[in-house]
């Protein structure tokens, strides 16, 4: 409970957030201390350094186990689950907790007089505060406590430890409720809190289906890491000194800016009071980002410092659509630009004949001039500005800077820093290079969407096809689009003479980029009219016609170029559609074996009354409710794609594990060191053609066809309908598979 006070904002905290915050920690906690009481920690202690012996081993034998085998030939012994608390009993728990903190915690009122002649004041208030029109709860700290921690309080940060990396390998996933950390409880698959349809879904799949997602999971969590000192060293120092946003380093909010200190006079006019007023919400909004950004980076660097001499470990878990995540949140390598370039494999591999050409062909990645380059001119202009490279590495804050300049400054400097002592060693092949190298795919959505469809002008356009240069998809988009605006213009169309010399790749990147993760034709007018208010010299009175203009041509462009594309995601929706009609939400299995639900139900209201104040909060996940059918029609395309493309890493990481590569993914970009991007490649193009061949849009319609149409409710008039359009499977094109595994731009 104290913890929870001497993390507490300035502004406060909603006190449901913190009631279900704090019900979670106390179940957490009882988990580990019934664990202790029932001496299960001492049968996992001795179990578990005999797994680490067997891990830490090299011999042939071992390697052919997988971990999760070594774990159970160990015993059978499984600890008793812990069924997680209803989301009802933990926020009561929480609620009932943080009003106890409201009312017994106290300060003397003047910390300056003596004690005995002091008045006593609360440390904590609960006020009320609207938050977009409604009116929530806050307890906010004394303005008097808030001075005291920051003048008086140690300089320490708690964290619960399932928050922060592990100092040993994770335990191996062997069951939905048996991995990852060794005592505090983790959830295989990630979910709101009080959605319990997941892991109802998971308990009934038999074990053996599972083997595949879980030994995935558990060669990801198995990677060690190390802190890269170097770079921590320089973030540090401009962190302290007042940050750089450009950089990504974030300013302290006393940065932030102020409002004008004028006093209003007397006859000012209502336009000027509101002007002022806008002026004001403006101020205190920048100032509440940069402290969440400030603190947020404080946890990380913190964090990196605490790690700096040591071996870590992130162990894995997964969304519902079977999408990988580091479990600690504050420092892993799924986070900015920044957040990655503090980490390196513990692991060195020596470089080997490629290894250095491939850190400087990853180095020109990261600064993103030659993205539709070949490989061999982007290594051809790493040796060109080779003194750029050398000298960001010798001399970041004081040299010419060039690392500054790059798309992802922080990496790009890392790899400078890993060049210069690759090309300084004796033996450049033999230097031992802990860097890792990423290799990422190009608009993966649109890559599975055209395998799926077996599109031979859309594989062409997202690199399924081997070519001398890389192929971008986003550039030919923008000019598929500049062809029906100049065919628009001839006949008269005013906006798209308007638009003439401003349609780009920019423009129109992410609307295609999001298009195959289902965003809207509306979704698509936002994207784009924001980067049209980007352009200076654009004509901002016509944005609003422009960006309706554009998103229609966007559309129409990626229907011409990706016929099948549109066919699958519409054929997807429109059952997703009826499924959700039929009132049941849409379930499918990956070709992994993972079954995943759609959590989208229509919110069902729950109220806690009673107390300083009565709460009511309201839980999607509740299956007793109707399905919501517009996400349910909405979200079905893009997570059945993301669930393929984990699917595809999963299949690598395995692969890449029994080839001995260290592998992590960061969703559809694959890290190894630089020695073996190689073999990385080939397995990655291995596993996507492996996965594509399988029936996949076939077994989804067996599928549901069983799951919705089978049984008494096979009569009705709805579910025949529905069963026809399950039956429609979209035709699909003549593109040859093979020829991915032959393409040097798939993932580069």
């Amino acid at each position: 409970m104290l913890q929870t006070l001497q993390v507490l904002s300035q502004q406060g905290e909603s006190l449901l957030s913190l009631a279900q915050e704090l019900g979670m920690r106390i179940f957490n906690r009882h988990v580990v201390q019934r664990k202790q009481l029932n001496d299960e920690v001492q049968a996992l202690q001795e179990r578990y350094f005999k797994y680490l012996h067997l891990l830490a081993s090299d011999t042939q034998v071992v390697m052919s186990r997988l971990p999760r085998q070594h774990w159970e030939a160990l015993g059978t012994t499984e600890a008793s689950q812990d069924q997680p608390w209803p989301l009802t009993v933990v926020v009561q728990l929480g609620k009932q907790l943080a009003e106890v903190l409201v009312q017994t915690v106290k300060m003397p009122s003047n910390l300056a007089q003596l004690q005995d002649t002091q008045k006593l004041i609360p440390v904590l208030y609960h006020v009320y505060s609207f938050q977009s029109f409604r009116q929530i709860g806050i307890l906010k700290p004394h303005p008097a406590f808030i001075q005291l921690l920051e003048t008086a309080a140690e300089r320490t940060m708690t964290f619960e430890s399932a928050e922060v990396p592990m100092l040993c390998p994770p335990l191996p996933w062997t069951s939905p409720h048996s991995g990852a950390f060794l005592l505090s409880p983790t959830k295989l698959m990630r979910s709101l809190e009080g959605t319990i349809q997941h892991q109802r879904l998971l308990e009934g799949c038999p074990p053996t289906e599972l083997h595949g997602a879980l030994d995935a999971l558990t060669q990801l969590g198995n990677c060690a890491w190390r802190v890269n000192g170097r770079v921590l060293d320089l973030v540090l120092t401009i962190f302290n000194a007042k940050g750089c946003p450009r950089l990504g380093v974030p300013s302290p909010a006393s940065e932030a800016p102020r409002p004008s200190k004028h006093r209003l006079p007397a006859n000012a006019s209502p336009e000027r009071k509101t002007e002022l007023r806008r002026e004001l919400a403006r101020c205190l909004k920048v100032a509440r980002e940069m402290h969440s950004l400030r603190t947020d980076a404080l946890y990380r660097l913190s964090l990196a410092q605490h790690l700096r001499h040591r071996v870590f470990w992130l162990p894995h878990n997964m969304d519902f659509r079977g999408r990988t995540y580091p479990c600690p949140p504050h420092f892993n390598h799924l986070g900015s630009d920044l957040a990655r370039a503090l980490l390196e494999f513990a692991q060195g591999r020596p470089l080997g004949p490629h290894g250095l050409n491939w850190l400087k062909i990853h180095l020109v990645n990261l600064t993103g001039l030659k993205k539709r380059e070949s490989l061999q001119a982007r290594l051809a202009f790493a040796d060109e500005i080779m003194d750029d490279i050398l000298d960001s590495a010798d001399q970041p804050m004081t040299g010419r800077k060039w690392w500054m300049e790059a798309d992802e400054p922080w990496q790009a400097l890392a790899c400078c820093m890993e060049i210069a002592q690759a090309v300084r060693a004796p033996n450049p092949a033999a230097y031992v290079s802990h860097f890792p190298v990423h290799q990422d795919g190009s608009c993966n959505g649109l890559q599975h969407y055209a395998a799926l469809g077996r599109d031979s002008v859309g594989a062409a356009s997202v690199n399924l096809v081997p070519s001398d240069v890389p192929q971008d998809v986003y550039s030919s988009v923008a000019a598929q689009v500049e062809v029906f605006r100049r065919q628009d213009a001839e006949r008269g169309v005013q906006v798209a003479k308007v638009l003439e010399g401003f349609i780009s790749r920019k423009v129109v990147k992410q609307t295609v980029m999001t298009v195959v993760y289902g965003v809207t034709r509306y979704g698509g007018r936002l994207q784009i009219e924001k980067r049209l208010r980007e352009l200076s010299d654009f004509p901002q009175e016509f944005v609003w016609q422009a960006s309706h203009y554009l998103v229609r041509q966007v559309f129409n462009s990626l229907q011409e170029m990706f016929s099948s594309t549109r066919a699958i995601q519409r054929w997807l929706t429109e059952s997703a559609r009826l499924i959700a009609r039929s009132g049941l939400a849409v379930e499918w299995v990956t070709p992994l074996g993972i079954p995943i639900i759609q959590p989208y139900h229509h919110d069902s209201k729950v109220s806690i009354s009673g107390g300083i104040q009565s709460l009511t909060f309201c839980s999607s996940g509740d299956t007793n409710q109707k399905p919501n059918t517009l996400k349910q029609k909405n979200g079905f395309p893009p997570n059945f794609i993301h669930s393929l493309d984990s699917s595809h890493m999963m299949l690598t990481a395995l692969h890449c594990y029994r080839k001995g590569l260290t592998f992590v993914s960061v969703h559809d970009c694959f890290w190894t060191h630089a020695a073996d991007v190689a073999v990385m490649n080939q397995v990655c193009r291995e596993q996507f053609v492996r996965l594509h061949s399988q029936p996949i849009l076939h077994d989804l319609s067996r599928f549901l066809v069983e799951r919705y149409c089978s049984g008494p409710r096979s009569t009705n008039a709805q579910v025949a309908k529905l069963q026809e359009m399950l039956l429609s499977v979209p035709k699909t094109g003549t593109f040859d598979l093979d020829q991915v595994k032959h393409s040097t731009y798939f993932f580069s």
